[in-house]
């Protein structure tokens, strides 16, 4: 059977058909139009979208948690409420990241995140696990456990891919001795290696860019920024992956992490080519609450919730994010000015591409899944379809 979705301003990477639709089979978009349907065939389902915008599924990348869960809680169930609860809000894959823990804990976790992958029903795609840690610096750890950082060892971490092959990403703080070997053994691998919790200065980037390095993770957030030496200026991490064209990055883009100033720097020096947007949310995201755990309920801190972000109890730093991806898009084209099909690429074809999918996922064209978000003007996620399958419908 097909699906024709009719009535609807169709999101391209570079332009909105403003009155237009696509036409969904076996799990696969099979052509798009603009103006009037084509001629219908026995047994077609028709949505209306009644005007809805109509745009590729989300893909985030870098998430901890939603609905009262995190994938540090130490079981399958609470992996897929994290899923689920995402789903409800426009992703459609996924990349669950892990916080830096004892092995014992980090073992049994990414054990659950790949039994959960295994399950397609009401779920985003799981494309793989981003590992945050352990190897950081310890002067850019932000809510990372101090008692768990360490410099890379190669021993380690060639046992965590062989007991979790699904590793698609890994963190590191590039200047920690052993971090640039790591580097080149993840680009072996084909992991991407991203550069965060770091305190690296330009040259020490540079490095890492030459040894693996592609991504920065939650870019001015967790990392060096301009300093002075002895009278010399160095760039921190966050100017360096400005300036270096090779470097994507990932933005938290609540308005809160990154103020809308910020957030439009950012987006004039990279572009939404090179531009993820990310979520990186806690458990609270996807719930209206005042207070919450920032990781895992056995060995997490108290966070309390206030104007749309979570804050450690004193105010001194954020205690997480508990952004969804439809904010996500919401903050960039109404806050920082950014043209809708941008926003909608830097949470959808530019993270799908990072992560190797965007043969497959990220944009509206023929041949790809049909991961397809339907939402208002407001950015509010009215219908969710994976793979041709309506998961989410509030039309």
């Amino acid at each position: 059977m097909r699906t024709v979705i009719v009535n609807a301003a169709v999101i391209l990477p570079d332009r909105v058909i403003p009155r237009g639709g696509l036409v969904v089979e076996e799990g696969r978009i099979l052509h798009l139009f603009e103006g009037r349907a084509p001629a219908a065939v026995p047994g077609d389902r028709t949505i209306d979208a009644k005007g809805l915008y109509v745009s590729p599924g989300f893909v985030d990348i870098h998430t901890h948690g939603a609905g009262n869960a995190d994938f540090m809680d130490g079981s399958v169930e609470a992996v897929k409420t994290v899923c689920r609860t995402h789903l409800g809000f426009g992703t459609t894959s996924i990349v669950p990241s892990t916080l830096t823990s004892t092995n014992e804990e980090l073992f049994a976790n990414l054990a659950h995140i790949e039994s959960a992958a295994k399950t397609a029903e009401g779920m985003p795609e799981i494309l793989g696990v981003h590992l945050e840690g352990p190897y950081f610096s310890p002067e850019q750890k932000g809510a990372q456990d101090p008692r768990y950082l360490r410099n890379p060892d190669p021993g380690e971490y060639a046992r965590l891919l062989e007991a979790c092959p699904s590793i698609v990403r890994w963190t590191v703080a590039p200047e920690l001795p052993g971090a640039l070997e790591m580097g080149r053994w993840l680009r072996k691998k084909r992991i991407v290696a991203s550069i965060g919790h770091s305190n690296a200065v330009f040259e020490e980037v540079e490095r890492a860019c030459a040894n693996g390095y592609t991504l920065v993770t939650h870019l001015f957030n967790g990392m060096s920024r301009l300093v002075r030496k002895k009278a010399i200026m160095y760039l921190g991490v966050a100017e360096s992956a400005l300036l270096l064209e090779e470097l994507d990055v990932e933005i938290i883009a609540d308005g809160k992490h990154l103020p809308p100033s910020l957030l439009k720097l950012i987006y004039k020096c990279k572009g939404p080519d090179k531009i993820c947007l990310i979520t990186d949310s806690i458990r609270a995201a996807g719930l209206d609450v005042k207070e919450s755990v920032l990781g895992s309920l056995a060995n997490g801190q108290r966070v309390e919730i206030e104007d749309g972000v979570a804050y450690m109890p004193d105010r001194s730093s954020f205690g997480g994010s508990i952004a969804t991806s439809n904010r996500l898009v919401r903050t960039m084209a109404q806050q920082a000015a950014v043209p809708l099909p941008e926003a909608v690429r830097m949470m959808s074809l530019t993270p799908a591409r990072v992560m190797g999918v965007s043969d497959r996922k990220g944009s509206l064209e023929r041949g790809k899944e049909a991961d397809i978000v339907a939402f208002d003007g407001d950015i509010d996620v009215r219908l969710v379809m994976t793979r041709g399958r309506i998961q989410v419908d509030r039309l």
